[in-house]
């Protein structure tokens, strides 16, 4: 492409100085074809006709067949057609047939379109724009904008989303509804796949989603027709005002923030220009006379939620998009149902409420409840306390009902038997079980009284040996093994029957 002032010196220099297409292309730098592409735009010169028999050209053989297969294929590529002649003999370049073809190809009509116009309330037009990519966290979102425009009146409705999935559409529709107080007769849609499914000519499957709010909203959903984007027009043109005045070099912290400058931006500057339709007035004046014609509004609000069902495994956390939020210990390994809002993410079994997150568009975050937390490690700790009990009664068997008087005397289950895990670490089984015999007997049932029973029969006290905080080390059971292997190394006479090895 050329500008317009390369192309008004071309004209004047060939019109008014008489200057040839050669010298022209090199007093202004460009191809001599286009030079002679300008001139004949312009009249200048005539369109060069080939026709067969003048011989002037070595595609001149070729033409009944090049005439031929652009007839019925107006729009084949030229690099094909070349491939095509070649085979049939053509020996000329690709640059030079190419020329040659441009000249030769039919001209498709142009068609001509007629201005719609729309009565007040009677129709919106509805479509995606896409605004490149934001980083929330770890993750990388694409930023997306669910535009509305009432046509009559082209009030525009903007709303920012980090996807452009079937809840976010719909959640577009019902805020738009809401700003505008009413709902237009008419919805007009590109055939995108949130509205429609699939399409062949005049039969249309339209998405069950966008069929269900239409009938809540009472609104008629209306696909334009295929390569008809007229019909749709006026978002298109507001996709491109909002790129232009509102998106271009604009800050924001968060999506929340740049949904309110988006909804300040449509309440001013994009309100208060001139009406397309009548320059005289403002978009909001437009809008004051249209409103009122808008249906009205139904009583409860369409919920849009996007619902995927889940199984819980070996711990208590759901992954929704990416991230993982926790449920209640005892669900799971079970199937349970995610129910996302833009804001908001509960956990439903069947139909009770197990849990409620703030939803969150990191991704790898782990979101959870103190509640859900605390109760796993306290159903852990006592079942950690169980066992040391099972591990008690199982090496020292009085320790039952020296833990069952502790019981009686109101104390504290918990502090004892960690405190005679302890003992028995340190002393063995059967010191413990002989201090704990001599506690019951002096109807002094406590731990500390124990303690007293084994520091007095051994002559030197033990140094208990501090362990690691590690369940699988502090619950470890060494069983001991019988020591008669050993008789077979010595004989009666106590003398040894084996010379040990030498140390190498």
């Amino acid at each position: 492409m050329i500008d317009v002032h390369t192309d008004a010196r071309i004209r004047r220099l060939f019109a008014a100085e008489g200057w040839k297409p050669g010298d022209i292309a090199r007093e202004v730098g460009v191809h001599h074809s286009t030079v002679r592409r300008v001139l004949r735009d312009a009249g200048l010169i005539e369109k060069r006709v080939l026709k067969v028999g003048t011989r002037r050209s070595i595609l001149d053989p070729f033409l009944p067949f090049i005439h031929e297969t652009l007839e019925r294929h107006p729009r084949l590529n030229a690099a094909r057609l070349y491939q095509m002649v070649v085979e049939r003999g053509y020996r000329g370049s690709p640059g030079h047939f190419r020329s040659l073809i441009r000249e030769l190809r039919p001209t498709p009509p142009t068609e001509a379109f007629l201005r719609l116009r729309t009565t007040p309330g009677e129709q919106a037009q509805v479509d995606w724009g896409s605004f490149g990519t934001v980083e929330v966290g770890r993750a990388k979102r694409k930023l997306s904008a669910f535009v509305m425009v009432l046509s009559h009146s082209r009030k525009p409705f903007l709303r920012f989303f980090y996807d452009q999935r079937m809840p976010s559409f719909l959640l577009g529709h019902v805020e738009a509804f809401e700003a505008f107080g009413g709902v237009p007769r008419v919805l007009l849609y590109d055939n995108l796949k949130s509205a429609v499914l699939e399409r062949h000519g005049d039969l249309i499957r339209f998405h069950p989603e966008l069929l269900a709010i239409s009938a809540h909203y009472c609104f008629e959903p209306r696909p334009v027709g295929v390569r008809r984007g007229n019909e749709k027009g006026r978002v298109e043109r507001a996709i491109r005002y909002i790129r232009g005045s509102f998106f271009a070099a604009r800050d924001f912290v968060d999506l929340d923030d740049l949904n309110a400058q988006a909804d300040t931006w449509c309440a001013t500057i994009a309100s208060e220009r001139p009406c397309p339709g009548d320059r005289s007035l403002s978009v909001d004046s437009v809008f004051a006379i249209e409103q009122p014609f808008l249906r009205t509004l139904p009583e409860d609000r369409y919920v849009c939620e996007d619902v995927i069902d889940v199984k819980v495994g070996k711990t208590p956390y759901v992954r929704f998009d990416g991230n993982d939020y926790s449920v209640p210990h005892l669900l799971v390994r079970k199937r349970l149902s995610v129910r996302a809002t833009r804001t908001e993410l509960r956990v439903v079994d069947r139909e009770a409420v197990v849990a409620t997150h703030q939803r969150s568009y990191d991704k790898g975050a782990c979101i959870e409840v103190t509640e859900h937390v605390a109760a796993l490690v306290a159903m852990k700790l006592q079942a950690r306390q169980h066992r040391a009990t099972d591990r008690l009664a199982e090496h020292v068997p009085n320790s039952v009902e020296l833990l069952g008087r502790v019981a009686l005397r109101g104390d504290n289950l918990g502090s004892a038997v960690s405190a005679l895990t302890r003992m028995l670490r340190t002393h063995g089984a059967a010191a413990l079980e002989a201090a704990i015999a001599q506690a019951l007997m002096a109807e002094r049932p406590h731990p500390n009284s124990v303690r007293t029973f084994l520091e007095r029969t051994e002559d030197s006290p033990r140094i208990p040996v501090e362990l690691p905080n590690d369940p699988r080390v502090r619950e470890l059971t060494v069983k001991p093994h019988a020591l008669t292997a050993y008789d077979s190394l010595v004989d009666t006479s106590g003398a040894q029957t084996k010379e040990p090895k030498p140390c190498s």
